[in-house]
């Protein structure tokens, strides 16, 4: 592993790294750009070409197709070599992830499959569990999935009421129960369900198999979008599963379902950008066609504005997913030399980056939806007929900010997950908070003599963490703990918590950028807006968290230092949007 600085979840608040020290998405080897041109061409050939019959629904043609990626070794990325995986890095997994993303309810199968479907027993499966599925889970003889949520359960992971009883002679537990909203459920032969055994009040985790007896699969359940993923209600009356199914220790399935919705929440963050990508894709082409008032419409300024956002957010989102995907790379390896087999050491080196994961799935999924909100609009009226991809991918993205835990809960998780982890002692944040909070008269933002463009830069983004940790002192001092029910306080710090990790990953991607080819010239121009717009995001939601427990004395005082700490230079905001637009426009694609 090189030498390089390796933050702690959440502590980029308090501390940074330098651009050498962050992975960008320009670094990628031959091997993962093929791998990634493999996924690529798997869904020009199967995919794209069948995307009406798969989401007439036809769940055997989706069966078909997963089976045929298997056989291409597509479902084997993220597995390690000894159950007939390739053992490649999490940020291979994630560039693989994000091609897919643009396979629609394609992308739904496979990613449940590879990922909540394969994932908890390839991690925490004992090794005959691992020999004996995931073997053929990662060649797509055998195709998975994942029961955790339960009617009246919803976001409460752990308060299903799904039953396992152990039966007298000890052989097998009894499992009695509802599971809803499956993936994959009509066609998939391996279920991971979740099931408190006896009078537990944790969680265990089986692995059930579908043709055991009592396992009944209702219909699918008709939806919005993702018409091709098969999704439906699974009833277990009685179904006798053998003890040596059993995932791990008894009580230790809460912790493994939240592991791997840790990993769900950041491949979606790679998901998304596939599908946002081929939706830039399709906008630029449509404008570049479409001719209104005898002129292409990519000529007008208003077009320009949104291809320019759409590449603006897609790009911002892609440099915080490599950042944390090459952080857990790193950490993976320093968990397998403390002695971690691979499963743990993966699982545990994932599920470290809890704030980041639900910072890349809030940020990347609301991303996704304003991106092909807009590519519908570019379109005007045909954006809206079914004969257009778009119309498509604007039905589908939107499941995308209620799967892997709703929105609301990732961003109450943002917040909550980043204070009590400093609380645990992980980074200092309560000491520097205090600190400016107590000195609020002496906050300045004044530029620096002789600051270079990327000292400017970094000058804001410290600025704007230093405005996270005056108002995560002030709330937390005034509402001590009844802070997490403060539900709209928390979201105002975890959406400035979430805008400035974003921030500083382009901000760093573009700088390396500079440093490789010597011209990042349209690259800043895409730093330039999104912090532009980030100071007012952070202001805004700074002030809303003030206002809501400062009296008039201590909010004046508060929001003058806000204030001054979130001043940034003007930006000629039309002029580089033109010219990110330009380029698209030029190149007909997105090529960034």
């Amino acid at each position: 592993m090189e030498n390089r600085k390796v933050l702690k979840s959440g502590e980029f608040l308090v501390d940074t790294v330098e651009a050498k020290d962050v992975f960008i998405p320009e670094e990628f080897d031959d091997e993962q750009l093929m791998i990634a041109q493999t996924c690529q061409d798997f869904l020009e050939t199967e995919v794209y070409p069948n995307m009406d019959k798969i989401d007439s629904p036809d769940i055997k043609l989706m069966r078909t197709t997963l089976e045929k990626s298997g056989e291409l070794g597509l479902m084997g990325i993220a597995l390690p070599e000894d159950v007939g995986g390739f053992g490649q890095s999490f940020v291979t997994q994630m560039l693989a992830a994000e091609t897919i993303g643009a396979g629609y309810s394609f992308s739904v199968a496979f990613m449940a499959h590879c990922g909540i479907g394969t994932l908890p027993i390839a991690y925490y499966g004992s090794e005959a569990q691992r020999q004996k599925y995931v073997t053929q889970l990662a060649t797509g003889e055998l195709i998975g999935s994942y029961c955790l949520t339960e009617p009246g359960a919803g976001s409460d992971a752990n308060a299903g009421k799904t039953n396992a009883r152990l039966s007298e002679d000890g052989s097998h537990y009894i499992l009695n129960g509802q599971k809803m909203w499956i993936t994959n459920a009509n066609f998939a032969d391996i279920q991971t369900v979740f099931a408190k055994v006896g009078t537990d009040r944790i969680l265990s985790a089986f692995i059930v198999e579908r043709s055991m007896p009592g396992v009944v699969i209702a219909p699918d359940e008709k939806k919005m979008g993702i018409k091709g993923s098969s999704t439906a209600q699974i009833f277990y009356n009685d179904v006798k599963v053998p003890v040596e199914n059993m995932i791990g220790k008894q009580g230790e399935g809460f912790r493994i379902a939240l592991s791997i919705l840790h990993m769900g929440r950041i491949k979606l963050g790679a998901n998304v950008l596939g599908a946002a990508k081929k939706a830039i894709n399709d906008s630029v082409k449509y404008a570049n066609e479409r001719k209104q008032f005898n002129v292409q419409i990519s000529t007008f300024g208003a077009i320009k504005h949104k291809i320019a956002q759409q590449a603006i957010k897609t790009f911002a989102a892609e440099s915080a997913t490599y950042r944390v995907s090459k952080d857990i790379d790193d950490l993976i390896a320093i968990n397998k030399e403390s002695g971690m087999d691979y499963g743990r050491a993966t699982i545990e080196g994932i599920s470290h980056y809890a704030v980041e994961a639900a910072i890349l799935k809030v940020y990347g999924s609301e991303a996704l939806d304003y991106v092909i909100d807009e590519a519908v609009q570019i379109h005007g009226g045909m954006g809206y007929s079914a004969e257009m991809a778009v119309e498509r991918g604007y039905r589908d993205s939107r499941i995308n900010r209620i799967f892997e835990g709703t929105n609301e809960i990732n961003r109450l998780l943002i917040a909550d997950t980043a204070i009590k982890r400093a609380q645990k002692g992980d980074f200092d944040l309560f000491g520097p908070a205090e600190k400016l909070y107590n000195d609020l008269e002496n906050v300045s933002s004044c530029k620096v003599e002789n600051e270079s463009y990327y000292d400017e830069k970094r000058r804001y983004l410290a600025n704007f963490k230093k405005v996270s940790l005056i108002t995560i002192h002030g709330v937390t001092r005034f509402f001590d703990n009844k802070l997490v029910k403060e539900q709209e306080v928390m979201n105002n710090i975890s959406e400035m918590i979430m805008v400035t990790y974003i921030a500083e990953s382009l901000s760093l991607r573009v700088e390396k950028i500079q440093g490789m080819t010597g011209d990042a010239a349209i690259f800043r121009d895409m730093l330039d807006v999104f912090i532009y717009d980030t100071a007012d995001l952070v202001r805004k939601s700074a002030r809303d968290a003030v206002n809501s427990f400062a009296n008039a004395e201590e909010s004046l005082k508060l929001n003058a230092a806000i204030g001054k700490l979130t001043n940034v230079a003007g930006v000629n905001v039309k002029e580089a949007r033109r010219h990110i637009a330009d380029r698209l426009i030029e190149n007909n694609a997105y090529k960034f």
